[in-house]
């Protein structure tokens, strides 16, 4: 490998992640904590990992996140971008099999704005005849 680690920028809702990759013992370590502390629920890690399971580079890859802002889902799919994205600048021969998989898109869904007159987004106050 030509650099150190290789760093790729994710976002998804209101969470923005940084994710560098180094070649290594497979750790994932996520905001200083263990990624299986740090993402505790079922199927969390699954999905923060499934870069690495598609590019066949789990167990083979350090993995370091910084990641800010949003809930818990918004940052898994966040540290997931990120992580594509960072598999994607080491190796640009992965990108067919990630852009199969939908990993390099960006989530472009975000909340709506409350529009006047309403008492959210769409909802309505509720109408009465007298």
């Amino acid at each position: 490998m030509a650099a150190e680690y290789y760093e790729g920028i994710g976002r998804r809702k209101e969470s923005s992640a940084r994710v560098r990759v180094t070649s290594g013992s497979g750790t994932i370590t996520v905001n200083e904590k263990p990624a299986d502390q740090y993402f505790p629920r079922d199927g969390d890690l699954q999905r923060v990992v499934a870069p690495l399971q598609i590019t066949e580079l789990a167990g083979k890859m350090d993995v370091t996140v910084l990641v800010s802002g949003g809930g818990v889902s918004g940052q898994v799919g966040a540290v997931r971008h990120g992580l594509a994205r960072a598999l994607l600048k080491m190796d640009e021969s992965f990108r067919p099999a990630l852009r199969k998989a939908g990993m390099l898109t960006r989530d472009a869904r975000i909340k709506e704005r409350k529009k006047p007159g309403l008492k959210r987004a769409r909802k309505a106050p509720t109408y009465t005849k007298r």
